[in-house]
């Protein structure tokens, strides 16, 4: 008996039921997917060769905080204080003067004896876990692509994120809640373009949670429902499972389809686990009071409970737009912002040793770029004029990463005398992508997705694994 297309089908159907030819090719396609498991996007894979990391928790301080008054001490500034550096100051975003000093004092932490600003008295404390990278280096010194830099892999195109090619590669440890999961009160700038899938499946793309909210049902939407039991909702969605594979059937395995039903399963399995993983109060008073008080302590904690249900991915975000890009008043914003966070993050990267999930939990900390070691010279409608905040300085930049195979209690690279720019052993944003994905057991040049004819990956055609990072 002949096979019978569906009444109305579009040009792209058509080609997949012509039996030979273009439907066949789909057809091998669809088997070598099937075959490798990818009819379960968030069934659990084997990466390219066993890696310390199974997870990681992403603290982003969008806006890009002062690396010369955070981790990377340059004493001579004082010396040149309002003066012109001995070179041409590197192209920055807005006019620069002279040298600014840092208003914060450093000291050395640890049986490693690293150097860090009093901006950061609880994260020191952690120190000799902590590798920091102080010869990062970005590609322009704007917001907007250098985030997409930091998150996509690159600052122009739509690319996927670092947690989607994560939970892509990966798959995911908890079927009742989601894999990738960005947390941040408001929305930064380019806003979910930062936590994206891009080509990849609807699936890997991140769950935003508005951290502005304390309750459940405000966190995340339409998380209970108060009005059908749960047993009438697993039928409802067997019928609709049922109604959909048949919808399937006739469109050779539509993924946006595939993707829909999986995000209904997701939202449904989602009423129990959810609830509870958000609810910080089910905490002992002993661990709150460590974290602190706080918005910033109820989004790391969020995240170390994520972490301990196994979430692959966690993004936390500082705050709404860009909060640590301070134009003027350095000294007064950045130790307003160090003094929300610091306590939380020492209290998670502790909090996360002593349950033993440090060791499978790779902790990145920094921002787009850095700022300049120079003060920035008043430009109408960029600042107020008061020439005592610092410019985005993408020519060197420092991060910090910790746990998950990252060997602690180091210094790597390091910028100029001045702090502006990266200049022994840099280290690009892709070169940190590539060791990322080392950490968690992939190889970045094989991680790879076939859209439009090519193979795409995080790095691009970019990127080396720094290995004396690596414990």
């Amino acid at each position: 008996m002949p096979h019978r297309m569906p009444p109305t089908v579009s040009r792209r159907e058509f080609f997949a039921k012509a039996g030979m030819g273009m439907g066949a090719l789909m057809a091998g396609g669809l088997l070598a997917e099937s075959a490798s498991g990818a009819t379960d996007p968030f069934a659990v894979r084997t990466p390219h060769f066993p890696g310390k990391a199974k997870h990681v928790i992403h603290l982003f301080m969008n806006g890009g905080p002062s690396h010369v008054d955070t981790f990377d001490p340059k004493p001579i500034l004082d010396r040149y204080a309002g003066k012109p550096l001995p070179y041409d100051n590197p192209g920055t975003e807005r006019p620069t003067g002279g040298a600014l000093p840092s208003p914060f004092k450093f000291r050395k932490y640890g049986q490693s004896g690293i150097e860090v600003s009093d901006l950061f008295p609880h994260v020191a404390e952690c120190i000799d876990d902590i590798c920091v990278v102080r010869s990062m280096h970005a590609d322009v010194p704007n917001h907007e692509p250098s985030l997409l830099l930091m998150n996509c892999g690159d600052g122009r195109l739509i690319r996927p994120s670092v947690g989607s090619w994560v939970t892509y590669g990966l798959g995911s440890m908890n079927k009742n809640l989601p894999a990738f999961v960005s947390l941040c009160p408001g929305y930064p700038i380019q806003e979910s373009q930062n936590w994206q899938s891009g080509f990849l499946p609807g699936v890997y793309q991140a769950t935003y949670v508005n951290t502005r909210h304390q309750q459940v049902e405000d966190l995340i939407d339409n998380i209970k429902n108060n009005r059908v039991a749960r047993r009438d909702q697993r039928s409802q969605l067997d019928l609709l499972a049922a109604l959909n594979d048949q919808h399937a059937d006739q469109r050779l395995g539509d993924p946006q389809l595939e993707q829909q039903m999986q995000s209904y399963e997701l939202a449904y399995r989602m009423q129990i686990e959810a609830t509870d993983a958000f609810d910080v109060s089910r905490e002992p008073q002993h661990i709150l009071d460590m974290y602190g008080e706080g918005l910033q302590a109820r989004q790391m904690l969020v995240a170390r409970r994520l972490v301990e249900r196994g979430v692959r991915f966690v993004q936390v975000w500082h705050g709404d737009g860009q909060p640590w890009d301070h134009h003027d008043d350095i000294a007064v914003g950045h130790a307003r912002l160090a003094q929300e966070s610091d306590q939380a993050i020492g209290a998670l990267l502790t909090d996360l040793k002593q349950r033993g999930l440090l060791d499978e939990t790779l902790i990145l900390w920094g921002g787009e770029f850095g700022r300049t070691p120079v003060v920035e010279l008043p430009k109408e409608g960029s600042n107020q004029g008061k020439m005592n905040g610092r410019d985005h300085n993408h020519h060197g930049f420092s991060v910090w990463m910790a746990g998950g195979g990252i060997q602690g209690g180091q210094v790597y690279g390091a910028t100029d005398e001045f702090g502006f720019r990266a200049a022994e052993k840099p280290m690009h944003v892709h070169d940190l992508h590539a060791t990322m994905l080392h950490c968690l057991g992939f190889d970045h040049e094989q991680l790879t997705y076939r859209y439009a004819g090519r193979d795409f990956r995080l790095t691009d055609v970019h990127g080396n694994v720094v290995h004396d990072l690596l414990a």
